[in-house]
């Protein structure tokens, strides 16, 4: 099936899985969280959360779509906005970098790319916005799906596409990406055939002014 990936919206929000959706392992420090929790309102705390981000900063998240089926999504915003990132051993993110949270594909879908896709997604965005480097926390040993921790990224995963530790740490390490080095070769290699194919034309137009 064709794939796709679209910006993170109020308006397709909902289309995140609903554990997802409902998670605000992130968006909240751990004590609102657990406050959130009793009163169940992590689903209006994670909407009031990426609107804000929205509405003070932009695009806050990418979700790819096999089909018409979304299959995975990431969220992602400066650390001034990601409470839960004060909690990690290896704290503080880099000044100059965008920190990667929430990131999932559907088991089913995993094995694909769609995962490499999604990064590649935030890169080019970031880029486009100024952004020199992406940052996440790792989880060094992850449990299975559905247990504690299970929306920290893999280390493993994180590695596998690019980012490098930058903070060393048994279990919490945190990663990074730079974005000037995280362009797909594929659009290396459109962007050189552009720059080619327009010093063809700009040759041959001057010929044949020559010419005439």
């Amino acid at each position: 099936m064709p794939r796709r990936v679209e910006g993170v919206t109020l308006d397709n929000l909902e289309q995140l899985p609903l554990s997802c959706r409902r998670c605000v392992y992130w968006e909240l420090a751990p004590h609102l969280r657990e406050q959130a929790e009793q009163f169940g309102e992590t689903e209006v705390e994670k909407e009031a959360w990426v609107s804000a981000v929205l509405l003070e900063w932009g695009s806050c998240g990418r979700i790819v779509y096999s089909g018409d089926i979304p299959v995975g999504f990431v969220l992602y915003a400066p650390p001034s906005a990601v409470p839960r990132a004060a909690a990690f051993p290896t704290s503080p993110p880099s000044a100059d970098a965008v920190l990667l949270t929430a990131f999932q594909v559907l088991p089913e879908f995993r094995g694909g790319g769609l995962g490499r896709a999604l990064v590649q997604a935030v890169a080019r965005d970031l880029t486009r916005r100024g952004v020199r480097a992406v940052e996440a926390f790792g989880d060094a040993d992850p449990q299975p799906d559905g247990e504690e921790h299970s929306c920290v990224v893999p280390a493993g995963f994180l590695r596998s596409v690019g980012f490098k530790t930058v903070r060393p740490h048994p279990k919490w390490p945190r990663l990074r990406l730079e974005l000037r080095s995280s362009i797909s070769w594929k659009e290396d290699v459109e962007a050189a055939l552009e720059k080619l194919l327009g010093q063809v034309a700009v040759t041959t137009a001057t010929s044949s002014v020559t010419r005439a």
